[in-house]
This record gives structure tokens, sequence and C-alpha cells, in this order.
């Protein structure tokens, strides 16, 4: 709990309704760390370029303070702690994209975020070729020591998770083994979809990592999936596609990918 109360000010600026990333860089820049931003007055924050009234009402709603306490006590309970993008454990290579988060929730091991990385993504509705394919590479990459990164989505993200698991438990967890880490789009107080409840606690178990930008009691909107894949490509030296629909997720995480010139590697069609 400790640990967690000198993080306060970081939950709390987590919490702060429609303060986007930008945004968040920008008061940085200002105030350099949230504490003093909590502190900051309405006539200090409406001098900043791009801080509008609606904005600012947000930073200095009462509501929203009162809620860390309730957060923090969640968090310790549950075991989910936070980093920012100024701690040693930040993913370095996710600090360098257009717009990394400022702040991580994570259940696990923190440690893995460091690693070098794969991310392995693919559709929900998958075939039974593409299943085997997901699990083929996330279990030799694991056997390699690289860690698989995907969205713990039913499909192809499921079999990616399971797949560098596999590899784990065959290797009794080597520290010269990978990881798998799961990045959501929804706070880390609900499993979505609940069916891979006990794969979440299974790579946590293994040593791997769930994460998300989102705090506790984010729901799973359909908006949040766009931004997370971000996060997915953006810790990750490449992306490998294993199946893919058109205008799907998997091809946001493609963009987001190329964007960051990451290699994007595509499993080939069964015939």
């Amino acid at each position: 709990m400790e640990n967690l109360e000198r993080k306060r000010y970081w939950i709390w600026l987590s919490l702060i309704p429609n303060l986007g990333v930008k945004r968040k860089q920008k008061l940085l820049e200002v105030y350099k760390d949230p504490k003093a931003i909590y502190k900051a007055t309405k006539q200090d924050l409406i001098k900043i370029n791009g801080i509008g009234e609606n904005i600012i009402q947000n930073i200095l709603d009462i509501k929203t303070k009162q809620l860390v306490d309730k957060h923090i006590e969640y968090m310790w309970k549950n075991k989910i702690d936070l980093i920012n993008i100024y701690d040693k454990e930040y993913p370095k290579l996710l600090k360098n994209i257009y717009d990394p988060p400022i702040s991580l929730y994570y259940k696990g091991n923190k440690s893995v975020l460091q690693k070098q990385s794969i991310g392995i993504v693919g559709c929900r509705q998958t075939t039974t070729y593409g299943k085997s394919a997901a699990k083929y590479f996330s279990y030799n990459l694991t056997k390699n020591n690289i860690n698989v990164i995907s969205g713990l989505a039913k499909g192809i993200d499921s079999y990616a998770h399971i797949g560098s698991i596999c590899a784990q438990i065959e290797l009794n967890n080597s520290i010269n083994c990978g990881k798998t880490i799961a990045v959501l789009g929804h706070g880390l107080d609900i499993i979505y979809p609940k069916e891979n409840e006990m794969l979440a606690n299974n790579i946590i178990e293994n040593g791997g990592a769930i994460i998300s930008e989102y705090p506790i009691g984010t729901k799973p909107d359909k908006m949040n999936f766009p931004a997370r894949n971000r996060i997915i490509s953006g810790m990750s030296k490449a992306i490998l596609v294993v199946e893919a629909k058109q205008k799907s997720g998997t091809l946001i995480t493609v963009d987001f990918a190329l964007e960051q010139g990451r290699d994007v590697f595509v499993v080939p069609r069964k015939y």
C-alpha cells in the first residue's frame, strides 16, 4: 500500500476524463509531475495552450480526486501496480512512439516489459490452421527467449498466449525462455472475454504480465481497442499477422506497426 501511496498523483492523472495522451504530455512539460498539476489553480491551467474550459473543470473536479483512495485500496488487494513513463521499468520501445501511454497498470512480472518481444495478432473467428500457426510461432519464439505480446481476445490472441505458456511449462520457466504479455483495452478489474479468465491467471502464474493504460473501472468499450493496439505494436520489435479480416482490428495494429517503423510478417494463407 505504501508503494501505491507514492503513486497517488499518477493514478489521479489517469482518472481524469477526456484528458488524452497529448494533453497529459503538455501538462507534464509545464508542471513536471502530476502532483503539481493536482495543486494547480484554474488561473494557472487556463494559461496553457490546448487546455480548455471543459478539461480544466475535469482536472479540478473534486469527485475525481476522491476516487483515488478507492482505487489504491482495490489495487493493493488485487496486486495491481502502476508504472509511469519516467520509470526505468517502462518499456523502452513504447516510450519512443508518437503517443506513448503516460502510465501503465499491470499485474504480474513487470521485468518482462523490458525484454525483446514480438506481437502476434489475428482475427477472433479463426480457422484450425490459424490456431495451430499462432501456437507454433508463439511456442518457438518463447523457446528462443523472446516474449510474445497479444491482446487476450478470442481466436489468434488466445492461441498466441497459450503457445507461449506451453513452452514456458516445458522449459520449467527457465530464465532463458520468453514470457507472454496481454495488453487489454479496459481496466484490470475485469477480464474480457470472461472465458479467458483462466488464461489470464495462467499468464501471471507463469511469469508473464497483463497490462493496460486504462484505470480500474474502465469498461471494454469498442473505442478503446484501436488505442490498445498501438501499445501491442509499440512494445514489439515486429508484428506477426496470422489471420486477418478486411477492416479489422488486426489491420489497425499493422497500420500502427508500420507508422512506428516495426517489421510486419504475415503467415501464408493455407489453400
